[in-house]
């Protein structure tokens, strides 16, 4: 069995859009309309994928906290920088809990937290 996508509903397609390829770094592999007024967007170059979907229908998006998306990045203190020069504020951290990992968070535009983790 292989894990395909995680989707999230969002507030703002364009924004999300924005996000998940500025600032995540995730290309966009395919985007489509759905049933009228829903769009639907998928991100990512791998097997596993973001995907976003916007529907008007749906007039608030939550998500839970303890709900987190993870990617791997080559330095986090690099990551950070870049954050940094995109108006981008970390959510918490940077944390390390041992000398081969270093983490932080940031939120994207729906209040879900990014994690991005630098392993050596």
């Amino acid at each position: 069995m292989a894990f395909l996508w995680t989707t999230i509903t969002v507030n703002n397609m364009e924004e999300s859009l924005k996000f998940y390829q500025e600032i995540v770094g995730l290309p966009l592999s395919r985007r489509f309309p759905a049933v009228p007024g829903m769009e639907i967007a998928f991100l990512g170059e791998d097997a596993t994928k973001v995907e976003l979907i916007f529907n008007p229908d749906v007039k608030e998006v939550s998500m839970g906290t303890g709900v987190s998306l993870g990617f791997a990045v080559e330095s986090a203190d690099e990551k950070i920088a870049f954050l940094e020069k995109k108006g981008t504020k970390l959510h918490s951290g940077p944390f390390s809990p041992n000398p081969h990992v270093k983490y932080f968070f940031i939120m994207d535009p729906n209040g879900l937290k990014i994690q991005f983790v630098e392993e050596a």
